[in-house]
């Protein structure tokens, strides 16, 4: 954690709730002496992943849920309690960036995306690209992910940077 120290982090930004993503929020919170944010509709899956359901469609999705799904039953994570919530539209001028939240839910209830000078944009696992890019391959609502994933390609011109993988220029996620 000593890396993080040389730099001005005033606020950790959970992009959803699951494990893989928030396992180490509390103990970098109080090292950092940082307040944690995230959605409040995610906040129901610190205490238990299984709090919302996750399905998959593709067989590569099917063997991710079934390793996420191993992983989420993982006792050991502090429980912690997040300090902000989040909505469309907050802004992070406060932080000294210029950057505003964005709601996508689908992969989560709580799913947000951070768009940074309107150029770059941080989706979590709105977006994946574990094995190549596309539409999050879980979901809790299958049709609210395929309309986040719309949203973000009616951004435009952005780099897309995901919870998984390298970042990709935006395109059009969905067909149709």
């Amino acid at each position: 954690m000593s890396f993080c120290k040389p730099y001005d982090i005033t606020l950790i930004i959970l992009t959803h709730g699951h494990l893989d993503h928030v396992q180490n929020a509390a103990a970098l919170s109080k090292y950092l002496n940082s307040p944690i944010a995230m959605h409040k509709a995610d906040q129901g899956l610190i205490p238990n992943n299984m709090n919302q359901s996750l399905c998959a469609d593709t067989l590569l999705g099917k063997i991710v849920l079934s390793a996420s799904l191993k992983g989420f039953n993982i006792d050991k994570l502090p429980k912690f309690k997040p300090d902000i919530f989040l909505k469309e539209g907050d802004t992070l001028n406060n932080c000294g960036v210029c950057a505003k939240i964005i709601e996508l839910p689908g992969h989560t209830n709580g799913s947000i995306g951070i768009e940074v000078e309107e150029k770059d944009l941080i989706v979590g696992d709105a977006l994946m690209n574990i094995f190549y890019p596309t539409v999050s391959m879980l979901y809790h609502d299958k049709t609210a992910m395929l309309e986040s994933a719309k949203r973000i390609s009616s951004l435009g011109d952005r780099t897309i940077y995901f919870g998984h993988g390298k970042p990709v220029k935006n395109k059009l996620w969905v067909k149709g």
